[in-house]
């Protein structure tokens, strides 16, 4: 998730000793919108899908790994990892959108040409993953705690998703091979994400409430660890 700044030109008509004249103003980013509500727009539609394509191609490429294609057991536990790999890191990105949105601020997910391209080169390298094909784009006015809260969310999902991923696999079934590499993946995005560093949402979240980002950041640790266990 990332603040955008959006320049927008405004026309004011002035009123001055009876005169009428037109002055020009630059601001930067939109006004908060009236309506609070969830919206996609056709533009952002198309980022998502072409972002969508790029992802299911890095969960089809680790099958070029034969311990991970040996231990999800055959190819259609392959597509349905490679499934369960786009969903997370849209759920993730679509809660940070989510949280801005019912907060009345313009929030759309948007391609970024580096990480489209770190994303592609990721696909074709047997060693090199990367999946950062776009974020969030977030911008208005937007006060610290806010700010706090809408970054929360995209880990937060990540957290509840791995946890549930975790709790499934241990019954017994065909697919829990891939809802355990899910539980991890979903736990390394979260605590990725909880870096305080940067663009990265940790950094957001601790300056907002570090006792929330020490909980959060631990949790997400601590899944990492134990999922690393089981899997390996």
């Amino acid at each position: 998730m990332e603040l955008a700044r959006v320049p927008k030109r405004e026309e004011q008509l002035v009123h001055a000793r009876g005169q009428t004249s037109y002055d020009y103003e630059i601001t930067y980013g939109r006004p908060r919108m009236a309506r609070k509500k969830v919206y996609f727009s056709v533009k952002e539609l198309r980022h998502l899908a072409i972002a969508a394509l790029l992802v299911i191609g890095i969960g089809l490429s680790s099958g070029i790994f034969p311990e991970v294609y040996g231990e999800m057991g055959g190819l259609s536990m392959l597509f349905g990892f490679a499934g369960i790999l786009t969903a997370s890191f849209f759920i993730h990105e679509i809660a940070h959108k989510v949280a801005a949105q019912m907060r009345g601020l313009w929030a759309e997910f948007r391609l970024t040409v580096m990480g489209a391209i770190l994303t592609l080169i990721s696909i074709i390298s047997p060693i090199f993953k990367i999946i950062s094909p776009g974020a969030v784009m977030v911008s208005g006015t937007v006060e610290r705690d806010d700010l706090g809260k809408i970054s929360i969310a995209g880990p937060a999902t990540n957290i509840v998703l791995s946890v549930a991923f975790l709790a499934v696999s241990l019954i017994p079934m065909r697919y829990s091979s891939i809802l355990l590499f899910g539980a991890a993946f979903n736990a390394w995005i979260a605590l990725f994400n909880l870096i305080p560093f940067g663009i990265l949402d940790g950094f957001k979240i601790f300056v907002w409430n570090k006792k929330i980002w020490t909980f959060a950041f631990a949790g997400s640790l601590a899944l990492t660890v134990i999922l690393y266990r089981l899997i390996f």
